[in-house]
């Protein structure tokens, strides 16, 4: 088929599925939208919460765009204020992850599919 149409609420949560339901949501629906290169990603972060983790990329250049709340996003060592509507491109080197503030945040993230091509790093955010 030359197109899919699917609502990202009824995409599935992988924050639920590994157990950090309790910060919020996390889709990654390319598959369930038969995206080949494209990669996409709706994340809530619930008020007040971090994500759990920061990553990179070795190939991948993102965008961030948000599409409400307001919060934190961390660039490696740098910490800056976003809102909504705030489109925040981010090269792959650069490990990053976000901070909801007092409303929560909700962010969607574009950038090409690269198998493989994620790096996690625990314990990112350090007060």
């Amino acid at each position: 088929m030359s197109y899919t149409i699917r609502n990202l609420r009824d995409t599935e949560d992988s924050a639920q599925k590994f157990g950090l339901g309790e910060l919020g949501e996390a889709h990654f629906p390319r598959e369930e939208l038969d995206a080949e290169s494209i990669g996409l990603a709706y994340q809530i972060l619930r008020p007040g919460k971090r994500q759990a983790f920061g990553h990179r990329h070795e190939n991948a250049e993102e965008i961030y765009v948000v599409m409400s709340g307001s919060g934190r996003i961390r660039l490696d060592d740098e910490v800056v204020d976003i809102g909504e509507l705030d489109a925040i491109r981010v090269a792959p080197e650069i490990t990053r992850a976000f901070e909801a503030g007092s409303e929560g945040l909700v962010v969607l993230a574009f950038g090409p599919r690269h198998e493989g091509d994620g790096e996690i790093q625990q314990d990112f955010w350090s007060d």
